[in-house]
């Protein structure tokens, strides 16, 4: 189960950490794929060939405005 503390407030986050049932965004991988494509997720950063990652205060931002709606 997802607990909202242990989410970084700084730094990058993997895939695996944003999306469930580990992460706080309740959506598949290609959901998550798809919505960064359209704009509705954060665009990712690559870190090396195969290592791409999130701002942890981007994805943050994203979770908590859904939750104040």
């Amino acid at each position: 189960m997802y607990d909202p503390y242990e989410f970084p407030e700084t730094g990058f986050v993997r895939l695996k950490q944003i999306i469930a049932p580990y992460g706080p965004i309740p959506v598949s991988k290609s959901t998550w794929w798809a919505g960064v494509k359209d704009g509705r997720f954060p665009k990712p950063r690559k870190l090396g060939s195969r290592v791409t990652v999130w701002k942890a205060d981007e994805i943050r931002a994203l979770y908590e405005a859904k939750n104040e709606c």
